[in-house]
């Protein structure tokens, strides 16, 4: 190393003058590891605009023209009026030779951009990112209004939550992992609109409510179950299927439980609900378990779907005591309708049932189904039906059994038409999907699927972030002369995790360099078996000749106060006595006809004179 170079290292370069940094490069992102092996089936294009691309580059031509007839070089005034050589008959060569090149290229720009609009497909599909966190079948999913984050549920009884800005560079594991409840499937999650908060709804009666980074808010209360009418019960009183949030009213939800009711709740009251709705079965006086619930979209109505094939809506200003609509053959009897949804316009309601089906009616007539579709296998309860975010086409799960031929059993997402139910699309999966979920604002489709993957259908040119951050490569910036003389001036503490107390030990640079190796070296420093730390010495109040005492002396303590045994009992009892003389509380009656004692004299023993 010769006398610059050193001089370089210990920053002596330069005189003091701070060279100037090239600015950064982001490292390019590529999409090309997400690409499914089989793509979209039936591509459909985009529709063009009202406003054509054509008459758009006549516009441009136009404005063009006039410019360039303006920035003539060749104009000239004359008589007060401007005249260009175009007024002559005489056009120069070199200006309609650049007027032609102008055309051109704008022709060629105008071509590639109809090729692009044209080769976009109309269904994100394209490519696909896939998380496994989870060890049996998910069956609850949610992602927040922004699409940043979205939590995911178990019947292995955990929630995850999820952050697509901390999963770049292809680490995709979940920030958050919780328990609800101990031994509960996790039936549904749903978060509120501001997306602050995160409703869960597990296999037992009580509702949770968690906070953004999955801290427990709120445990609402659970219902007598020993009380027979269920509208005087505070809460639920069997296991919860189903929930969901106001549209308008940030401080409301609704949930749905096998006791034959839906609650309205206030987050603010976790100590009763606002309003129960009982759902009465047709058959006379029995319950029926009521499997999903939803809102419109402005919150006038709430539907319901229920175990015997009934679906029910009720107008939120009315008083709840029967649905405003119902059809009690909507789908087949003793079978679970998993899912309702209603359109924008609060006119179109979709459902899809247990036996098979998909539905779409209209609440104006609601007698008759308007299209129907079957089989749509349904191999989970809880499995979904969704409206696409224009509302022209429905987007639904389904699971393929294994075939004779050997074939394992699969699934498949299916696009249908709104208009005849007709299948537009297919995307064929490796496991049953369970849960859709179609983000408009980021224009992703989040699917869960019975082995416990997540899946993210993508377009790298319709979608926005989500799935598209985890390709996202990080910034390896490279070691420079700067770092190792700053890592070598800092004088690092070695301890027993960075290898040293050994005269073999080699000191490894870049293990001082950089964020992350600072935040590892304050991690292992504070691990007590890494770092070597000594124990601390024993403090506290001593007994029995030993400093100190272990836990189990410290709880049996707290427990077990015995302090009768130090404690003189003739002092007790005077002083007992001296305060019953004083407040008779049971002898008050008496007080006066009581005799007094009369003890007896002490004789003083007389000594013999002997």
């Amino acid at each position: 190393m010769d006398d610059k170079e050193q001089e370089e290292m210990f920053g002596f370069t330069g005189f003091g003058k701070r060279k100037k940094q090239q600015p950064k490069q982001a490292a390019p992102i590529s999409f090309d590891s997400d690409v499914r092996k089989s793509g979209p089936s039936i591509p459909v294009p985009v529709p063009v605009s009202s406003l054509s691309i054509s008459n758009m580059s006549l516009a441009l031509r136009q404005v063009i023209e006039q410019t360039s007839a303006a920035l003539d070089p060749d104009a000239h005034v004359h008589g007060g009026a401007q005249h260009t050589s175009q007024h002559k008959g005489f056009v120069p060569s070199g200006t309609t030779q650049d007027h032609q090149q102008q055309q051109q290229l704008i022709d060629e720009e105008i071509d590639e951009e109809d090729e692009e609009d044209e080769a976009q497909p109309l269904f994100p599909t394209s490519h696909e990112a896939i998380l496994k966190e989870h060890k049996k079948v998910v069956s609850a999913l949610a992602i927040d209004p922004s699409g940043a984050r979205f939590s995911s549920g178990s019947h292995d009884y955990d929630v995850k939550l999820w952050d697509f800005g901390g999963m770049g560079g292809g680490v995709g594991r979940p920030f958050k992992s919780f328990e609800p409840n101990e031994n509960y499937y996790v039936n549904d999650l749903k978060y509120s609109i501001a997306g602050d908060q995160l409703l869960v709804i597990s296999g037992t009666a009580q509702a949770k409510l968690y906070d953004r980074d999955g801290e427990e808010v709120t445990t609402f209360i659970k219902g007598d179950p020993y009380i027979r009418d269920m509208k005087n019960t505070a809460g639920h009183v069997h296991e919860l299927s189903a929930c969901a949030w106001h549209p308008k009213d940030p401080q409301t939800f609704i949930t749905s439980s096998a006791d034959s009711t839906i609650r309205i709740w206030d987050i603010e009251n976790k100590r009763k609900q606002k309003t129960v709705i009982v759902v009465k079965s047709k058959e006379r006086g029995s319950r029926t378990k009521v499997t999903s619930c939803a809102y419109s979209h402005d919150g006038s109505y709430i539907a319901a779907t229920c175990l015997d094939g009934a679906v029910h809506l009720w107008s939120t200003t009315s008083n709840y005591v029967r649905p405003n609509m119902s059809n009690e053959t909507a789908h087949a009897k003793g079978t679970e309708t998993s899912s309702i949804v209603l359109s924008l316009d609060g006119r179109t309601l979709l459902t899809r049932g247990g036996d098979d089906t998909v539905k779409t009616w209209d609440i104006r007539a609601f007698k008759k189904p308007l299209y129907a579709l079957g089989g749509v296998t349904t191999m989970y309860p809880g499995m979904n039906a969704i409206w696409s975010p224009d509302e022209k086409f429905v987007v639904v799960g389904a699971g393929t059994p294994p075939s004779g031929n050997g074939s394992p059993a699969g699934g498949k997402l299916m696009f249908l038409r709104r208009e005849g139910l007709t299948v537009a699309d297919e995307v064929q999966m490796n496991s049953c999907v369970v849960k859709v979920i179609w983000h408009s604002k980021i224009n992703q489709i989040f699917t869960s699927h019975a082995d416990g993957s997540i899946h993210i259908l993508y377009s790298p040119h319709t979608s926005t972030h989500g799935a598209k951050l985890l390709n996202r490569q990080r910034d390896k910036r490279a070691h420079t002369i700067e770092d190792a003389s700053a890592a070598l001036i800092e004088a690092p503490i070695l301890t027993g995790a960075d290898g040293g107390f050994r005269e073999d030990a080699e000191i490894n640079i870049n293990a001082f360099i950089g964020p992350s190796a600072k935040r590892k070296r304050e991690k292992e420093r504070m691990d007590p078996r890494k770092s070597m730390r000594p124990e601390l010495p024993v403090s506290g109040p001593g007994r029995g000749g030993r400093v100190g005492a272990s836990a189990t002396q410290h709880i049996v303590q707290n427990l077990v106060r015995d302090t009768m045994r130090d404690e003189d009992p003739r002092e007790a009892l005077l002083r007992i006595g001296a305060k019953v003389d004083n407040d008779p509380m049971w002898t008050r009656a008496w007080k006066e006809t009581q005799p007094k004692p009369v003890f007896q004299e002490a004789e003083e023993e007389k000594e013999d004179d002997d």
